[in-house]
């Protein structure tokens, strides 16, 4: 009998990936035309760069950026990316399809509803109230929580602790198979692979269902729980 379904935020909920590059591509445009005299396709491949080396949720990637060219920053064109990147990220910050119905019926299921992030918890509580979804899950577990990522143990032994429910009795989503089905299997957790949001190519899920929609958890959790269809 399933209790608990607990879900990954980013590239599960939302699509983080998709907005990270609507938002920067934004901000390289901004800065451009503040004053930044780098090719549209230099300034990406830096941005990346930097992102690879301190981590997607790094919050002064513009202001490395602009260190390394100048060795000093440039609150004009700083200031320029900062704003466009934040109104694109509003813009673009959107769940994908079904997400809220599904929450809704989960909910009238009398699910508990719990995320485990990896994220930073500023911004992944950002982007939950942004989405008006911090009304919605009884327990949210980030990085700050337990100071371990993803496939540790530890952030699911956590959100299991919060929401007061055994692992044989919650069910975990995510995008990632090597952290989120990993990690959830480790602890006894029942676990769902969201194939809708994979950057990676994944064959191979290892988790007891693959999903291409978020909504394919109904039927998932009716048939756990031994509901008619």
């Amino acid at each position: 009998m399933i209790k608990a379904v607990i879900f990954d935020l980013d590239n599960t909920l939302v699509d983080f990936m998709a907005m990270k590059k609507q938002a920067v591509e934004a901000a390289i445009a901004a800065m451009r035309d503040a004053g930044l005299q780098l090719p549209t396709d230099e300034i990406r491949a830096r941005i990346d760069e930097i992102y690879k080396l301190k981590g997607m949720e790094f919050q002064n990637v513009f202001d490395q950026l602009l260190y390394d060219e100048f060795s000093k920053i440039d609150y004009k064109i700083l200031s320029s990316g900062i704003i466009a990147y934040r109104r694109a990220r509003e813009a673009s910050l959107v769940p994908y399809p079904h997400v809220y119905m599904t929450l809704m019926e989960l909910t009238k299921m009398q699910l508990k509803l719990g995320v485990v992030s990896d994220a930073p918890a500023r911004e992944a509580w950002l982007r939950l109230c942004y989405l008006n979804f911090h009304h919605i899950f009884d327990a949210v577990v980030t990085f700050e929580d337990t100071g371990e990522r993803k496939p540790s143990p530890e952030p699911f032994r956590k959100i299991l602790q919060k929401l007061g429910v055994k692992a044989e009795k919650s069910l975990m989503i995510g995008d990632w198979a090597e952290r989120d089905v990993v990690g959830a299997k480790q602890v006894g957790m029942k676990t769902v692979f969201a194939r809708y949001g994979d950057t990676f190519g994944t064959v191979h899920s290892h988790a007891d269902y693959d999903i291409a929609d978020i909504a394919e958890l109904i039927p998932i959790l009716n048939k756990e729980n031994g509901r008619r269809q």
